[in-house]
């Protein structure tokens, strides 16, 4: 994890009238240590093999602590749960695609979507305050051979 990532948290943890415990610790090294997109349950998982004290409860309110410092975004992707972004940080303006065979969440960057949405804010009469893209689409291998590799790895 990024050394002033982990300031960052730490100095909002403190600010905040928090502790430093083995247990956050876990969590916040789990949250990062990845670029997969993650549900609560699946950090609780990853935070388990680091530590294995890290309580649910831990878990459920240290999420709101990196989403409130900045560092983790909450994303609804239109399931039953919530999932987590870690790479929000490096790539602040980067939007999603999921597959709805597979639920695999694909990250994509482009300058023409952002120039995109300036001109249809600013024709419109606003200014972007933020914006999140999601795209839903099928599976192109899938639907012309009939398999996708990654069909059942994502659910």
């Amino acid at each position: 994890m990024d050394a002033a990532l982990r300031k960052k948290i730490y100095d909002f943890i403190e600010e905040h009238g928090l502790r430093k415990t083995a247990q956050r610790d876990a969590i916040i090294e789990a949250a990062f240590s990845t670029t997969e997109h993650y549900t609560a349950e699946d950090l609780l998982s990853m935070a388990k093999r680091i530590e294995p004290s890290v309580s649910r409860a831990t878990v459920y309110r240290t999420i709101p602590l990196l989403v409130k410092c900045g560092v983790l975004r909450e994303m609804d992707f239109g399931k039953e749960q919530k999932y987590y972004d870690p790479n929000f940080v490096e790539h602040p303006t980067h939007n999603h695609l999921i597959c709805v065979d597979c639920n695999k969440i694909v990250e994509f960057e482009d300058r023409n979507i952002e120039t995109l949405e300036n001109c249809i804010t600013k024709r419109l009469g606003f200014s972007p305050a933020s914006k999140i893209i999601r795209i839903e689409a099928t599976c192109d291998k899938l639907k012309s051979s009939g398999a996708c590799k990654n069909r059942g790895k994502c659910d």
